[in-house]
């Protein structure tokens, strides 16, 4: 397949040109919202900026995949969420749990082989096969929350929330398609707006986290 190959995967997209999906493209603005308030709220917290300045090229990567529709574009979709992931894992193994950074990244790591693994699981599943690779973070999230809900419930309430929101973005996200007839311009509007949400969210509690070990002394 070649870079510039074009991709239908969408209920509104009707032909290949640019405004073809005018609702998913427009609402990534809400993405770059979320990414501003939380680089203003993280000041003085490092991590958080940097998740930030992930969460507002997922609003670009994904703008460019819902107007160009092109493979290259494709993947400035999904490979800044592959970094938000990875980088939000390092951050809770380095600073939450407190390993050394070749541990945390070690670790980290660890999750291709995790998701490969799910995502194959529940690849042929009903349902969940359309989506099977996101689902692969909400599982993620009840694992560490039970890990971590004596040490740090509040923190864990968090995980929870999140886990809660990303479980009906992806919803939406496989529901696009499959509801096309009654609902012409799809549900993935819902995808977008909710992770907006849910990503932002996840920025939140981690930036309350290390704020509150600064203020205990952790």
């Amino acid at each position: 397949m070649d870079l510039t190959d074009q991709i239908d995967g969408y209920c509104e997209r009707l032909d290949f040109s640019f405004w073809a999906e005018p609702v998913n493209a427009l609402t990534n603005l809400a993405f770059l919202v979320a990414a501003l308030i939380m680089w203003h709220r993280s000041a003085g917290v490092p991590m958080a900026r940097a998740l930030a300045g992930v969460l507002f090229a997922i609003g670009i990567g994904s703008f460019l995949f819902h107007t160009l529709a092109t493979v290259w574009a494709a993947m400035a979709d999904t490979l800044p969420i592959l970094g938000f992931i990875l980088l939000y894992l390092f951050a809770v193994h380095r600073d939450v749990l407190a390993w050394p950074g070749w541990a945390a990244g070690l670790a980290t790591a660890g999750f291709l082989p995790y998701a490969a693994g799910v995502t194959v699981v529940l690849r042929d599943v009903p349902f969940f096969g359309v989506s099977s690779f996101y689902w692969t973070v909400p599982i993620l999230l009840v694992i560490y929350g039970a890990i971590l809900r004596h040490r740090f419930p509040a923190l864990v309430r968090g995980f929870a929330v999140g886990a809660a929101l990303l479980s009906l973005s992806i919803t939406a996200r496989s529901l696009d398609e499959a509801l096309c007839a009654a609902f012409p311009v799809g549900t993935h509007l819902f995808w977008h707006l909710l992770n907006a949400v849910m990503l932002g969210w996840m920025i939140e509690i981690y930036r309350r986290h290390m704020l509150e070990g600064r203020a205990a002394g952790r």
